[in-house]
C-alpha cells in the first residue's frame, strides 16, 4: 500500500465529510416535554496522530529499544451509541512504528547507537466498549465536553525490520492479538461534528512485535486527534451528548412555571368569583332586610317607609280598614229546607264523572234562588260508596261537591258563602255490600247555615 497515497485519501474523505456536516441544519431543539425522543446514535469517525512505542506502562528501558521515535499514523471506526454513557466502537488503524538503540546490545556503544527497527502495521481491526464518563450536566441537555474511556479486542499484520540488531529478526507480514485500552474527550460543536481527542495504548499479544524476542509482550501508544460525525434525523441530538438529568430538570421546570400561571389564573378566577358572591350576598341581604320593620321584605315591599305599626298587606302598603258588616241572623225555614232536600234527591250525574244530568237543574235552580234572595251559606259534602280506589273516591266526591258548588255561583250565588268538601267512602250511610246501598252512599249533602 502506497503510504502517500493512502494520506491524500484520507484528507479527502475529511474534507468531504467536513462540508456535508456544516451542511446540516444547526436549529434548536423542537421537543415535546416529556414524549419520546429520537437521537443520533450512529456516528463515524477518522483520525490521525502518532504512533510511539513510548507508553505509561513501560519502564526507563522503554522495552527492547531504549529510544522509541515518533512516527504517523491513521485510523476511522463506526460506533452504536447504545445509551448515553455506553456505546460499542469499531476501529481501524494503520501506521509505522519505530525505535533506535537496542538494549541487548552494550549502552552507549556505537554499536547500540547504530541499532534499530521498523514496525509496519499494515492494518489494525478492533471492537471495543466506549465508556462516556462525564455527560451527566444539570444544565445543559447537550454537553460540549464529553470524556471517554475505551476498552476492547483486536486484530492486526504487521512486519518488522531490523538493522544492526544481533538479537533482531526481521518479518514478513503476521497476525497477532492486542488489546486497545484508552481514553479522551470529545468537543461538540453541533448536533452532527465533534472534535475527537484520544489516546490509546495497545497490549500486543506478541514479545516480537518489534524483531526482538522480549521478556515482556510489546506494546505501542497512539495519541490521536480527529473529527466525528454523527448519522441521524436531522434537528435529533447526539445520544452521548445527551444530559437526561438536564432535560427532564428543563422539563420539569417548565411544567412546574406552566402549573404555577395555572395557579395564578385560578386565583384571579377565585378572587373574582369571591367578589362577585360577596356583592351578591350583600345585594340579597339587602333585599330581603325590612327597612320599615313592616313584616315585608324590601325587595316585595311596594310602599317603603311606611310607619312604625302601620298595619300593611302582602305588599307591604297600608291596609284599608274594611267597613264593619252588619249580619242579621238567617233563619232556615221548613219550606227552605223543602228547596234543599228535593235537590238532593233529584241530584244525578253521569255514570263515575262528575257531570251534573240535565234533569237535575231545575231543583238545582230553586236552591241557586234562595241563595241569593237569603243570604244563606251552604256546606256542599259530597260521598261515594266503596267501589274503587280510595284515592279515585275521594277526587271524585270532590269533584262532584265542586260541580254543584259551580252551578249555583252560574246562576247568582256568592261563591264566598258555599263550601264544597269531598269525602269519599269514608262517611257511609248504608250499606255498601248491597246495590241499594251502595246507591244511597253516592251523594251530595247540602247543609244550609
Amino acid at each position: 500500500m502506497n503510504i502517500n497515497f493512502t494520506k491524500s485519501l484520507l484528507a479527502l474523505t475529511l474534507v468531504g465529510l467536513t462540508v456535508t456536516a456544516s451542511a446540516q441544519n444547526m436549529g434548536s431543539d423542537s421537543t415535546t416535554r416529556f414524549q419520546k425522543r429520537q437521537f443520533r446514535t450512529w456516528s463515524i469517525g477518522l483520525n490521525g496522530g502518532i504512533l510511539t512505542a513510548a507508553t505509561p506502562f513501560n519502564n526507563e528501558n522503554n522495552g527492547d529499544f531504549r529510544s522509541p521515535q515518533i512516527s504517523w499514523g491513521y485510523g476511522a471506526y463506526v460506533k452504536k451509541q447504545i445509551l448515553p454513557g455506553f456505546g460499542i466502537q469499531a476501529d481501524f488503524m494503520a501506521g509505522t512504528l519505530k525505535g533506535v538503540r537496542a538494549n541487548t546490545l552494550p549502552a552507549g556503544t556505537s554499536a547500540q547507537d547504530a541499532s534499530s527497527y521498523n514496525t509496519r502495521i499494515q492494518w489494525a481491526g478492533s471492537v471495543s466498549a466506549n465508556f462516556t464518563v462525564a455527560n451527566v450536566s444539570l444544565n445543559q441537555k447537550r454537553n460540549i465536553l464529553a470524556p471517554y474511556l475505551t476498552a476492547g479486542a483486536g486484530y492486526m499484520s504487521s512486519s518488522t525490520h531490523v538493522n544492526n540488531t544481533p538479537a533482531g529478526n526481521n518479518s514478513d507480514y503476521h497476525d497477532n492479538w492486542f488489546v486497545p485500552i484508552g481514553g479522551g474527550f470529545k468537543l461538540g460543536l453541533s448536533r452532527v461534528v465533534n472534535i475527537d481527542l484520544g489516546y490509546t495504548v495497545a497490549f500486543v499479544k506478541a514479545r516480537d512485535f518489534d524483531g526482538v524476542v522480549g521478556t515482556l509482550n510489546d506494546r505501542f501508544a497512539y495519541a490521536h486527534a480527529g473529527i466525528e460525525i454523527a448519522l441521524g434525523k436531522k434537528n435529533t441530538s447526539q445520544l452521548q451528548n445527551f444530559s437526561a438529568i438536564a432535560a427532564i430538570r428543563e422539563e420539569s421546570a417548565a411544567e412546574s412555571n406552566e402549573l404555577r400561571n395555572r395557579l395564578a389564573i385560578a386565583e384571579q378566577n377565585r378572587l373574582r368569583d369571591q367578589a362577585a358572591f360577596d356583592a351578591a350576598t350583600a345585594q340579597y341581604a339587602k333585599d330581603m332586610g325590612d327597612d320599615d320593620m313592616d313584616g315585608v321584605a324590601n325587595k316585595f315591599d311596594k310602599c317603603p317607609g311606611t310607619p312604625a305599626n302601620t298595619v300593611v298587606d302582602g305588599a307591604g302598603c297600608p291596609l284599608k280598614t274594611p267597613k264593619q258588616v252588619i249580619r242579621e241572623k238567617v233563619i232556615v225555614t221548613e219550606a227552605d229546607r223543602k228547596v234543599v232536600g228535593e235537590a238532593i234527591r233529584n241530584l244525578e250525574f253521569d255514570l263515575g264523572k262528575a257531570t251534573i244530568k240535565a234533569r237535575s237543574y231545575a231543583t238545582l235552580d230553586r236552591v241557586a234562588d234562595l241563595l241569593v234572595q237569603k243570604n244563606f251559606s251552604l256546606k256542599l259534602a259530597g260521598h261515594t260508596d266503596n267501589t274503587g280506589s280510595m284515592a279515585l273516591n275521594l277526587a271524585l266526591s270532590k269533584d262532584r261537591a265542586e260541580a254543584v258548588k259551580a252551578y249555583l255561583v252560574s246562576k247568582g250565588a256568592n261563591a264566598s258563602t258555599i263550601e264544597a268538601t269531598g269525602y269519599g267512602p269514608n262517611q257511609p250511610i248504608a250499606t255498601n255490600k248491597t246495590a241499594a246501598g251502595r246507591q244511597q252512599n253516592r251523594r251530595v249533602e247540602f247543609s244550609l247555615f
